[in-house]
């Protein structure tokens, strides 16, 4: 019974961590860069030459979602870690 329990805890903080990364990809990629672009665009804030809502649409989005890739390869090796599922042994 308690195998099934520590499975079930394992999806359960595995499917928090990805619907959390998702959540951010989709805010910035789709928030920041297409829905609040003209609202960014009237900030005083540049990079690289151009409006924050220009650089989330161009480069932001594609940063985060790299920083994302490397969050959750860490968070994963630490949970498996913590669960006992890890591949090394």
């Amino acid at each position: 019974m308690s195998i099934d329990r520590s499975a079930a805890a394992y999806w359960k903080a595995n499917i928090r961590v990805i619907t959390i990364c998702l959540a951010i990809w989709a805010l910035v990629s789709i928030g920041f860069g297409i829905v609040f672009r003209p609202l960014l665009a009237m900030l005083p804030i540049t990079i690289g030459g151009t409006d924050l809502g220009f650089w989330f649409a161009q480069q932001g989005s594609i940063l985060t979602f790299i920083a994302l890739i490397f969050y959750y390869t860490w968070y994963m090796n630490r949970l498996d870690r913590e669960y006992g599922v890890d591949e090394q042994e």
